[in-house]
């Protein structure tokens, strides 16, 4: 038996469709007893998105960003979140999609991106996939300041920080981002062993 064999779908009520959709999803759900069970579950659809770590092994460093996120602040945050590169893929694919993030967000133009891993983030209420990057980097690869797109609102700064006090920043609380923690992580067991 398949999820598909153990979940109906009855009725799906769009709530939201904004910037993003959040629907309403009324469904049916055969438990491991075997025993149906009707739901309702508010699914926020966000699409896909893509992350990027760049390094460099020699330095031993890494590139991030720091930027004000409202739902961060609203949720008891006072300051600027320090993150990995990112961005929605808006049906493109998520190496093309993360190499233009790479430009926009920190000012290098990388290659050889290499997908490490896909993750759902928040599998409960949301339906986004995120890809996760790493691209080894060098100084004559930067081409701009960065600082993301002013009109979607991007104020970004740009980090290069040792990937020794990258990850002291998530033990002493300053890196709180999932997706960040996740690929700085992925690098101390994998690159910079």
């Amino acid at each position: 038996m398949t999820i598909s064999d153990r979940v109906r779908v009855r009725n799906v009520e769009i709530l939201s469709d904004r910037h993003y959709r959040l629907n309403e999803v009324e469904f049916d759900y055969r438990r491991g007893n075997g025993e149906w069970q009707t739901q309702k579950r508010e699914v926020f659809d966000r699409g896909h998105a893509a992350t990027l770590l760049p390094y460099n092994l020699a330095n031993r460093t890494v590139v991030l960003a720091r930027q004000f996120r409202l739902p961060a602040y609203l949720a008891g945050h006072d300051d600027l979140m320090i993150e990995a590169a990112a961005g929605m893929l808006d049906d493109e694919t998520p190496e093309k999609r993360i190499l233009a993030e790479a430009e926009e967000e920190i000012g290098y133009r990388l290659h050889d991106v290499r997908k490490v891993f896909e993750a759902f983030m928040s599998p409960g209420s949301v339906t986004e996939r995120l890809y996760f990057f790493v691209a080894e980097y060098e100084v004559a690869m930067r081409i701009g300041n960065g600082g993301g797109l002013a009109e979607e609102g991007e104020d970004i700064e740009v980090l290069e920080l040792s990937i020794d006090t990258a990850l002291a920043m998530i033990a002493d609380g300053r890196i709180v981002d999932a997706k960040t923690i996740m690929l700085l992580q992925y690098a101390a067991l994998n690159i910079f062993k």
